[in-house]
């Protein structure tokens, strides 16, 4: 199996606009310009034993770029145990790439086998106090700080609490921190008819470490789907813009999963989120693990 030797500086920031890296990324990203981005975000499941062409690809990305690690499969919320040998696996990953943090979604999918999409756990106390022991779980073996993104979703069990005092809750028992999507509160407040600028002011903002923005597609005029396979709409910069105002130009991620336009397109987007933080602050601050 093909592995990463630890890189020399063991002390990378976070900082700046970022791009999720796909497969499909990785010759434009070596062929451009080194710092044509500012950082990279890839799931580490995605990448752990990875070897041939694609490995060494990626390890010379990893070479120039810090890289943030977003998971797919940790199933925080959901009914089987926690998959230890694969945060232990992800945990090896981060030493060996330097990574800053590792990151996940709010959400389960898994149950008996992984159900491959993202599920809205339960808002209720019960679940609240459920969820932070696995987080706590979790930051026992990684050593830091699990960081969890407030997650989209399409309808709802049960929910003795809002959305937003659930994850604050969340936050509270584990001490856990907060990626914070935009566009993800924006399509909610479009499924779930509520005012996506009170839902950003509710949310535990201090404790966010860094941003997601995305695109999303129109299913219909009251039904929005996550994709992150289109550009991201104004609604959205404006969501982007008013989180600047309150907790300053946090480093900020562009997801974009399929329909890839060519890279010189996509950096146009990152582009855009500089220009954001830059107008919030000129002096951008590093977020450090």
């Amino acid at each position: 199996m093909w592995r990463l030797e630890v890189m020399p500086n063991s002390n990378r920031v976070l900082q700046g606009s970022g791009l999720g890296l796909r497969r499909a990324l990785l010759s434009p990203l070596l062929a451009a310009d080194q710092g044509v981005v500012d950082f990279l975000e890839v799931a580490p499941e995605n990448w752990i034993g990875v070897g041939g062409r694609l490995g060494k690809q990626f390890r010379q990305i990893a070479e120039r770029y810090t890289i943030a690690l977003h998971g797919l499969s940790l199933d925080i919320g959901g009914p089987d145990p926690i998959d230890t040998e694969l945060v232990r696996s992800v945990r090896q990953f981060m030493t060996s790439i330097n990574a800053p943090f590792y990151s996940e979604h709010l959400s389960y999918c898994a149950a008996d086998g992984h159900l491959y999409d993202l599920l809205p756990i339960p808002f209720t106390e019960e679940a609240v106090h459920y969820v932070a022991a696995r987080v706590r779980q979790v930051q026992d073996i990684i050593g830091m700080p699990l960081i969890l993104e407030n997650a989209s979703y399409y309808g709802q069990t049960h929910n003795d609490l809002s959305e937003s005092e659930f994850i604050n809750a969340v936050l509270d028992e584990s001490g856990c921190d907060l990626l914070l999507d935009v566009n993800n509160i924006y399509v909610n407040s479009i499924n779930h008819c509520y005012d996506p600028r009170e839902f950003l002011e509710s949310l535990p903002l201090e404790r966010a470490r860094y941003i997601h923005i995305a695109g999303h597609y129109d299913e219909a005029e009251d039904l929005k789907v996550d994709t992150h396979g289109a550009d991201v709409i104004d609604p959205v910069w404006q969501l982007l813009a008013q989180a600047y105002e309150r907790v300053g130009p946090l480093p900020t991620l562009l997801e974009r999963d399929f329909n890839l336009p060519p890279l010189p397109e996509l950096l146009q987007e990152v582009e855009r989120v500089k220009a954001c933080q830059n107008v919030c602050e000129p002096h951008l601050s590093p977020v450090v693990a």
